[in-house]
């Protein structure tokens, strides 16, 4: 029994080993192998490389005790660079073209910006280079500042630490200081990070009040829409296909993410299987497999 449970543990550590478009480093794989093994010290690194646009938007021309002088940022790169760099090795080539050594001391002005989810992708794709199994995951934060009064959509990493023998969930975007509360970034617990299947399940269950959840979109999405959002989010990342903000299902995008009670049933079902997607890996595969209606057919351009 030991035995047969070892393996299966074994081909699920090894499928989030592997990578995808969104996480395979190409030829920075060996770039990523050198930089530290130790997770605090790969992330405070990280956190160097970064700034999340909404600092940028909220603090346009002013000196920030941790990024520096935010007016030095070229007028056209105070945007959004997800849409530029929506794969962990555009991410990487773009840093290293700014600026080839990727230290603590980077200038404001050769920094990238992007959201979570970039931050979320890069840390996952240099452990997976490392041979460590990870995988993003999408739901919703109750840490940090700028969720304050709810939990606003948030995508952090999860890792398999073979020492704890456990997985660990890391936020390579959080600071110490964008909260008050005492949140170790690099080991979120359950009550702090909301998954999408939890939040989801909640809104559904009555549990969790519509107004508490929300997506930071253009306008907000609140409640449910926000939840059935991040879990398709999940889904895909759970399955190491980690899409882009524009990619969701077909079915789903037609109809503004307002599903009937059928599409709702469906997803009560997945979504349930997601709250221990390590106990029930197989089941979720096997949707993934079969039912491409899930799967992304929506984006920019179909």
């Amino acid at each position: 029994m030991m035995k047969q449970s070892q393996k299966r543990n074994n081909k699920i550590l090894n499928f989030y080993k592997q990578t995808s478009t969104y996480t395979d480093l190409g030829y920075y794989k060996d770039f990523a192998r050198k930089l530290p093994d130790d997770i605090n010290e790969l992330c405070l690194l990280q956190r160097r490389q970064i700034i999340h646009p909404f600092v940028i938007k909220e603090n346009e021309g002013e000196i920030n005790e941790y990024y520096g002088d935010l007016s030095k940022i070229p007028a056209h790169l105070r945007i959004f660079e997800d849409d530029l760099y929506p794969t962990a090795i555009s991410v990487l080539a773009e840093l290293l073209r700014r600026d080839n050594n990727y230290g603590y001391n980077r200038k404001v002005e050769d920094k990238i910006h992007v959201t979570c989810r970039g931050e979320a992708i890069l840390l996952a794709s240099i452990l997976k280079a490392k041979g460590i199994a990870a995988r993003v995951r999408s739901g919703f934060g109750f840490y940090v500042s700028s969720f304050e009064g709810g939990a606003g959509d948030h995508w952090i990493t999860e890792y398999y630490n073979k020492k704890e023998k456990r997985w660990i969930l890391v936020d390579p975007d959080f600071h110490d200081f964008d909260s008050d509360t005492e949140v170790d970034s690099n080991d979120i617990k359950e009550h702090e990070f909301l998954t999408a299947a939890r939040a989801y399940l909640g809104i559904r269950n009555k549990i969790i009040p519509e107004k508490e959840i929300y997506y930071a979109s253009t306008p907000y999405e609140y409640g449910l829409k926000a939840a059935v959002r991040a879990l398709y989010y999940d889904f895909n990342s759970l399955m190491n296909n980690e899409i882009f903000f524009l990619h969701l299902p077909e079915y789903a995008i037609k109809n503004d993410l307002k599903l009937n009670k059928k599409e709702l049933k469906e997803l009560d079902f997945i979504a349930n299987l997601m709250l221990k997607p390590n106990e029930n890996f197989d089941e979720l595969k096997k949707i993934w497999t079969k039912n491409n209606k899930f799967k992304v057919t929506s984006g920019g351009f179909n």
